[in-house]
């Protein structure tokens, strides 16, 4: 990215900033010419010099936002604009600088699109992954939570887990949290995780738990299908060092975020960078690396199941 930088900056409330200059400008014109200043709209959009973007955290941040580098170098130069990274410590954390408009592009969880959506209609979905074939990971713009212990291991059936420990990732993650708590036990016919396992920890990433599981820290954990190969394939764990005891239904992937409040000629760039992204080398060799084979439109009411889920 051309001279972006790593780091997170502090809030500044751009609307209420720019809503001042122009009442300040209409009211020197109304002074000049009285009755011939245009109204001017309370709410104008937003065009910042710099793009912010984020996505959720895990174990190498670092390493997977080197796989974003391409796209985001398509971003600056469709934009105009610098576009800099913020890197969140958690979901939830990601969520607030939505909110607070300390970030302005993301890559969220489902669940936690939903939450931010709920908590800021100014935050909206455009966009997600069409993935590869790859391992268990299925073609398409879904996933599955999938429930995971050690190979070798005595636990190789659900009724062998009564009683084990469970890692799941974070308390807004969708597949790492969300499915395990309301799909998996009443599909399953159980007690909450709580009272089925002995012990449930938060990992803060779907590879940590992954890693946990296969290091024998923990007995079983629910992480995200494409984050598993996604650890798989940076050779951190060994698609054949688990056992892969439940599959959740398809979830829609991770959604691409941006505020509306954006100017409409930003937010179409956003858009296009990303929807055409296979059109253009660097955005191919942005896709290769997180083994996709595109990036399709999604709108808000894709993401409803996971409102249904919730309830």
């Amino acid at each position: 990215m051309s001279g972006g930088v790593i780091t997170v900056f502090p809030f500044v409330n751009r609307r209420r900033l720019v809503a001042a200059l122009v009442l300040c400008v209409t009211a020197a014109v109304a002074s000049v010419c009285p009755g011939r200043a245009q109204p001017v709209s309370p709410h104008p959009c937003e065009s910042p010099k710099t793009l912010r973007f984020a996505l959720v955290p895990a174990q190498d941040s670092l390493r997977e936002l080197a796989y974003y580098q391409p796209v985001l170098d398509l971003l600056a130069k469709n934009t105009g604009r610098n576009v800099d990274i913020v890197l969140p410590e958690s979901y939830s954390a990601l969520v607030d600088a939505l909110v607070d408009k300390r970030v302005d592009v993301a890559v969220l969880g489902p669940e936690s699109y939903v939450i931010a959506h709920e908590r800021d209609r100014d935050i909206e979905v455009f966009a997600t992954y069409w993935r590869q074939s790859d391992g268990i990971q299925k073609a398409g713009p879904g996933y599955q939570s999938v429930l995971i212990t050690k190979k070798g291991s005595r636990f190789t059936s659900i009724d062998s887990l009564k009683g084990a420990t469970l890692a799941l990732v974070d308390p807004a993650s969708t597949s790492g949290a969300m499915i395990p708590a309301k799909v998996f036990p009443r599909e399953r016919q159980l007690p909450p995780l709580q009272r089925y396992f002995h012990k449930v920890i938060f990992s803060g990433g779907h590879d940590l738990s992954a890693l946990a599981v296969a290091e024998g820290r923990i007995d079983a954990a629910f992480v995200a299908s494409y984050r598993l190969m996604e650890a798989v394939n940076a050779g951190k764990v060994k698609l054949a060092d688990y056992n892969v005891l439940w599959a959740s239904p398809q979830i829609p992937l991770d959604p691409f975020v941006r505020r509306a409040s954006l100017c409409e000629d930003i937010k179409r760039s956003v858009a296009d960078t990303f929807l055409t992204a296979d059109q253009t080398e660097l955005g191919r060799k942005y896709l290769n690396s997180i083994r996709s084979e595109r990036i399709v439109q999604m709108v808000d009411s894709d993401y409803n199941i996971i409102r249904i889920v919730g309830k």
